[in-house]
C-alpha cells in the first residue's frame, strides 16, 4: 500500500468554490474561473508516494505546489477530492484528530527556518515533541540524536541567531526528524540558502535518506535539486501537473514544450544512466574488439568490453571507458547477464540536442527504471 496518496484534489478559491470545481470538470480553464472572481488553486491532481520514497513536486511560482503540499496534512482543506495517508482518508477526520495525525506522524520543514529566536537550538529541535507532551529528559534525548544526525552536535546550547542560515535550516530539519514522523513535508526548505550551502543541505538530505528511509514530499521549483533528489518527480504548471515521472522520463521524453524547456539546461550527464541510454546487445554483435577479434556473442562482448556496468550507474561514468576503447560499455544486471551495451557514439549523442525517444530493451532494474525510455541510437 502506498504511504501517501492524492485523489483527484482541487483546490479553488472563491465565494462559489464548489462551482469552480464543476466548471473545470466540464472543461473550464484557470482564466475563465479568474474572470468569474473564482482561484483554481489546484485542478484535478491525482499521485501516490510510496514508502521511503523521495517525491518531488517543482513547478514556477503561482503552479499551486506548495498549495498541494498543504493540503496533504490537513493544513488547506481540498474543495474535492482525498488525501489517504496510510490507507486513511485525513480529508474524513474532525479537526482534533487530524491534529493528532500531524503531530505523530507528520512533520514539516519550512523554507524559512521557522525557529523560535527565544529558545535554544536543543529547544527548538524539540519543539515537535514538546507539543506532543513528551517528557523533558527524553525530549532532550531525542532532540540531540536529532541534532547529530543534522550534524549540529555540540550546538545544542546555542540560539539560532548564532547559527548561519544552513545551520538554521539544519534544525529545523532535525526539529523534524526528532518527532520520527512517518512522513515529512519540505516546502521550498533549501531555496533560501546560497548555492553551496544548499547543495551541502542536499547532499545532507540524501545521507539521512539512505539511512532512515523516510518518505519525503519535496517542493521545489528548481529542477536541477528535482532531479538530483527526486525517486519521482510531478512537474506543476497553472494547477495541474503536467507530468509525473522519474527524472529520467522528464529528461528523455518531456511532456511537452513547458517541460522541455526546463531541461534544456539540465547536466544531463549526472541524471542519465546507462540503463536509459543503453542498445541492444545484438548492436554490438558483428563489430570487432580492439585485438580485431569478432564479437558474435554476449560472451564476447563482455569479455571486449573495456568495463561492466549496472543499468543504474550514471553516464558521466562511462565517458572515460568508453574515450580508451571502440567496445562499447556492457551493462549487465544483478545476475551480471548482459542487458545492453553503449557504444561511444550513443553516449555523446545523448548530451546534444535534441534527444529523441525509442524503446528501451527488457531489463530488470526496478519499476522505475523499467518506465524509462531511452534515446535513440546515435
Amino acid at each position: 500500500m502506498s504511504r501517501l496518496q492524492a485523489e483527484h484534489l482541487y483546490k479553488v478559491f472563491g465565494t462559489r468554490p464548489d462551482e469552480g470545481v464543476r466548471k473545470l470538470e466540464s472543461g473550464s480553464d484557470r482564466d475563465e474561473l479568474r474572470a468569474d472572481g473564482t482561484t483554481a488553486a489546484v485542478i484535478d491532481a491525482s499521485f501516490a508516494v510510496e514508502p521511503g520514497q523521495i517525491f518531488v513536486v517543482m513547478g514556477l511560482s503561482g503552479s499551486g505546489k506548495s498549495t498541494l503540499l498543504r493540503m496533504l496534512n490537513g493544513l488547506l482543506e481540498p474543495t474535492a477530492g482525498r488525501v489517504l495517508f496510510d490507507g486513511q482518508d485525513l480529508t474524513a477526520l474532525s479537526p482534533g484528530e487530524l491534529r493528532a495525525v500531524r503531530s505523530a506522524k507528520i512533520s514539516m520543514v519550512f523554507q524559512h527556518f521557522a525557529l523560535f529566536p527565544h529558545r535554544s537550538v536543543l529547544e527548538n529541535a524539540g519543539y515537535g515533541l514538546e507539543v506532543q507532551g513528551v517528557p523533558r529528559p527524553e525530549r532532550d534525548r531525542r532532540a540531540a540524536e536529532a541534532l547529530e544526525l543534522a550534524g549540529l552536535a555540540g550546538w545544542e546550547k546555542s540560539w539560532p541567531d548564532e547559527l548561519s542560515g544552513g545551520m538554521q535550516q539544519r534544525v529545523g530539519l532535525a526539529r523534524a526528524l526528532a518527532t520520527d514522523a512517518d512522513l515529512l513535508l519540505m516546502d521550498e526548505s533549501f531555496s533560501a540558502l546560497d548555492p553551496l550551502i544548499r547543495r551541502d543541505m542536499q547532499d545532507q538530505l540524501l545521507e539521512l535518506q539512505q539511512r532512515l528511509k523516510k518518505t519525503i514530499v519535496f517542493i521545489t521549483h528548481d529542477l536541477n535539486e528535482a532531479m538530483r533528489l527526486g525517486d519521482r518527480i510531478a512537474v506543476m504548471r497553472d494547477g495541474r501537473i503536467v507530468q509525473l515521472g522519474t527524472a529520467e522520463d522528464i529528461l528523455v521524453t518531456p511532456a511537452n514544450d513547458y517541460v522541455a524547456s526546463f531541461t534544456q539546461d539540465v547536466d544531463r550527464s549526472r541524471v542519465l544512466t546507462a540503463g536509459a541510454i543503453m542498445a541492444d546487445p545484438e548492436a554490438a554483435y558483428g563489430t570487432r574488439a580492439d585485438n580485431g577479434k569478432e564479437l558474435r556473442n554476449a560472451k564476447d562482448v563482455l569479455a571486449a568490453a573495456p568495463v561492466t556496468v549496472r543499468a543504474d550507474t550514471p553516464i558521466i561514468d562511462l565517458f572515460t571507458p568508453c574515450s580508451t576503447s571502440g567496445v562499447p560499455v556492457a551493462v549487465i544486471d544483478d545476475e551480471g547477464e548482459l542487458i545492453g551495451v553503449v557504444p561511444r557514439a550513443r553516449l555523446l549523442a545523448v548530451i546534444g540536442e535534441p534527444m529523441t525517444p525509442a524503446e528501451t530493451p527488457p531489463r530488470s532494474t526496478g519499476p522505475e527504471q523499467a518506465a524509462t525510455k531511452a534515446v535513440a541510437s546515435a
